[in-house]
Formats: C-alpha cells, structure tokens, sequence
C-alpha cells in the first residue's frame, strides 16, 4: 500500500477521466510497448488492469479528499508489478502535486 497526499483535492471521477485518457500512453512511452490498460470506477476506488499481461485487476487506489492510497488488488499482488506500479505512481504524483 503506498498514500500520497494531494496538493490540490481531486475527485475520483477527475482523476478517473485522466487515468483514461493520457496514463495509457504515459506508461507505454516509458516502456516503448503498446500496453492495453483497462479502468473501472465505482465511487471512489479506481481499478487499473493490464489484461494482456496479468489478467486480472492489478491495481485498487481509493481517492479521499486529502489523499490517494494505491494498493495491490487481490490476486495482482503474485505478479511482479514493480515498473507498472512505478510508473503508476510518477504519473499520480504529477497529477496532484
């Protein structure tokens, strides 16, 4: 699990719109791959999957007011995730710092 504290308050439904529209292409230019990343958002927990490498939800971050907390989705956790979740974790930290 890692947290990071927003600068500026942002709302899941925001920081879901931004995840679907530019992390894709932030992670595939860091990588030079072609990754199809697929969402899900339901009040204020984002799931982030990477379906053609792990078929399952890798990635759960719950949005509070004041801060984002990532963690390792049941099941995703087995696999080694470290560079998606690296990445993951730049590209939030740019979006509310």
């Amino acid at each position: 699990m890692f947290s990071i504290k927003t600068i500026t308050p942002v709302s899941a439904e925001t920081l879901f719109s931004s995840l679907k529209t530019e992390f894709a292409d932030y992670v595939n230019s860091r990588l030079g791959s072609n990754l199809a990343v697929e969402f899900a958002h339901v009040q204020d927990i984002i799931n982030i999957s990477f379906a053609e490498v792990i078929g399952v939800t890798t990635f759960t971050i719950t949005v509070t007011g004041d801060e984002l907390t990532l963690t390792h989705a049941p099941g995703g956790a087995e696999h080694n995730t470290a560079l998606l979740e690296q990445h993951l974790t730049d590209f939030l930290n740019e979006k509310v710092s």
